[in-house]
């Protein structure tokens, strides 16, 4: 059945992924009428989220967020789709470093960095980033169920040389490097939702208290690694431009839990300005009020 639903689909987003932007744009419009006025994919979720973090929104506005950010979030997967096939070229033109030079200077300090992402923009045509990197580019990612999908998941997103490594081979293949004098650059996605426990920090996001995922920040304290935002901002349809912004040089010196902090709040901070652009159905605060509980 896996390589049943693999062969239907695959030569779909193939066929996706060669059309000319202006065509993919036309087609991405229809698949907001079917998504959002249709089907209505996850528009509870969606909408619950929005009231949580912004309760001074009036629903007229709610529903103008929604809107925008359904048409953002189809955009963002048939480009993902085009990713099959898109060339280094047009990726580079599409998505922009504005401040490579920092980049190089956190490189020259010779240390291996941990690269912080949110579910913000497009964090797929993150990508484009290994064509400015000395260092081996790696990308954490959760392994799909389906093994065909996983395999073309990671065709597509390491079709730059990035390296994916699943959530269970980050320790180690780190460890590996440094061990070996080998540095790199190592992206997570720190804004996801961990399972409530005893264990697991918990701070505000968007007003909210959260579990938060704090592998980022404690291998890098405990490797010596410096360690990065990478603030990816959409420009216009199908142009996003992205900046290096330092959290630490040496983060040694960070009480726990004060870059997982910065990071949060760095996120929020464009949350608020175009929310429009992050990933709402994505379920950020599902363990609310469980903190007691855990």
């Amino acid at each position: 059945m896996q390589f049943l639903a693999y062969i239907l689909v695959y030569p779909i987003l193939w066929l996706i992924s060669i059309l000319p932007f202006r065509l993919l744009y036309l087609l991405s419009d229809g698949v907001f009428i079917l998504i959002y006025h249709l089907i209505g994919y996850r528009k509870k979720v969606v909408k619950a989220n929005l009231q949580l973090v912004f309760p001074e929104k009036s629903e007229a506005e709610v529903k103008v967020i929604m809107k925008k950010f359904y048409h953002h979030l189809c955009d963002m997967f048939l480009e993902m789709a085009k990713t099959l096939t898109i060339s280094d070229a047009t990726l580079q033109k599409r998505f922009k470093i504005t401040n490579p030079k920092e980049l190089k200077r956190i490189e020259s300090l010779n240390k291996s960095i941990i690269l912080m992402f949110g579910h913000y923009a497009s964090w797929e045509w993150s990508i484009a980033v290994q064509k400015h990197l000395k260092y081996t580019g790696f990308a954490v990612y959760k392994k799909l169920a389906n093994k065909y999908f996983d395999s073309l998941v990671r065709k597509i997103r390491s079709k730059f040389n990035t390296q994916l490594i699943s959530t269970k081979e980050t320790i180690s293949t780190i460890n590996e490097n440094e061990s070996l004098g080998k540095k790199s650059v190592t992206a997570f996605l720190s804004d996801q939702s961990p399972r409530p426990s005893k264990d697991v920090y918990w701070s505000k996001f968007m007003g909210v208290e959260v579990p938060c995922f704090t592998g980022a920040e404690r291998i890098a304290k405990k490797l010596d690694l410096s360690i990065a935002y990478l603030k990816i901002k959409k420009v216009k349809r199908g142009y996003y431009e992205a900046e290096f912004i330092t959290l630490a040089d040496n983060t040694q010196g960070y009480k726990d839990f004060e870059l997982t902090d910065m990071f949060l709040r760095i996120v929020e901070e464009q949350i608020r300005e175009a929310p429009e652009y992050y990933f709402w159905t994505h379920k950020r605060w599902k363990h609310l009020g469980k903190k007691h509980t855990a």
